[in-house]
C-alpha cells in the first residue's frame, strides 16, 4: 500500500507561481515513476507531468504546460514537486499526485485556482 499526501495549492493571480508537493509513504521502495495529473472543471483528468525514479530522472510534460511547469523529485524523501510558473486561468484545476505500484494510487488532490 502507498499513501500520497499533496500540499501547496491555493489561489493565485494569472502570471503567478505555486509549488505543489506530494509525499509518499508506505511501500515506497517499489515506486518508479511519480506523476501529477489535473482535473479541470467539466473535463477529464489529464497527465500534467511525470518523472522517473531510475536515476535518469526522465521527465514528460503535457504540451499545455511545457516551459512553464517543472517536475522534480527528492528520491530520498519520496517527494515529488511541481513548480508552476506563469500560471493561466486555464490551469485552474484539482491537481492529483499519482504513482503505480502494482496498482494505481492517487492523492486526495489539491485545488489550484488562477484568477484573471
Amino acid at each position: 500500500q502507498v499513501q500520497l499526501v499533496e500540499s501547496g495549492g491555493g489561489l493565485v493571480q494569472a502570471g503567478g507561481s505555486l509549488r505543489l508537493s506530494c509525499t509518499a509513504s508506505g511501500s515506497t521502495f517499489s515506486i518508479n515513476t511519480m506523476a501529477w495529473y489535473r482535473q479541470c472543471p467539466g473535463k477529464e483528468r489529464e497527465l500534467v507531468a511525470s518523472i522517473r525514479g531510475d536515476g535518469y530522472g526522465v521527465t514528460n510534460y503535457a504540451d499545455s504546460v511545457k516551459g512553464r511547469f517543472t517536475i522534480s523529485r527528492d528520491v530520498a524523501m519520496d517527494t515529488v514537486y511541481l513548480q508552476m510558473n506563469s500560471l493561466k486561468p486555464e490551469d485552474t484545476a484539482i491537481y492529483y499526485c499519482n504513482v503505480f505500484v502494482f496498482k494505481t494510487y492517487w492523492g486526495q488532490g489539491t485545488q489550484v485556482t488562477v484568477s484573471s
